[in-house]
């Protein structure tokens, strides 16, 4: 009796977690720039200690991007995004492989390479949210 009186009587299906506006590509982005940014610094310091903080940092960072990332995809990408986009699946997978190689190098190449992704990402995403 009790579960029939506390059942909802009206059931909700929504394709996201959330409504849609709360998904950009910029919180991904934003974090990979300081991963870069912290990467071009610790080139540009020769102190022990700032650099042991610097790694600390961009592998937190980094972190942080590989989060974004994959809530994006797993989240807000659905089935007729990547129908339309059949290199999605294969650009996240690109983004987050980098993400992995910028979090354990200090090269700043790698940070750029890990931003040239997101920036494809950030295309497709505002396609998708124009359509």
């Amino acid at each position: 009796m009790f579960s029939r009186l506390f059942a909802p009587r009206v059931t909700a299906h929504a394709h996201c977690d959330l409504p849609c506006g709360v998904y950009d590509p910029a919180q991904a982005r934003i974090e990979a720039e300081s991963v870069k940014g912290t990467q071009e610094k610790y080139q540009a310091n020769e102190d022990a200690h700032f650099r042991a903080r610097a790694i600390i940092i961009k592998e937190q960072r980094a972190e942080a991007v590989k989060h974004h990332l994959s809530v994006l995809w797993s989240d807000y990408f659905k089935a007729p995004h990547f129908e339309k986009y059949p290199q999605l699946h294969q650009l996240f997978n690109d983004a987050l492989k980098a993400a992995s190689a910028a979090k354990g190098s200090t090269d700043p190449a790698t940070g750029q390479a890990l931003l040239d992704y997101i920036a494809e990402i950030d295309k497709i995403f505002w396609e998708t949210k124009q359509a």
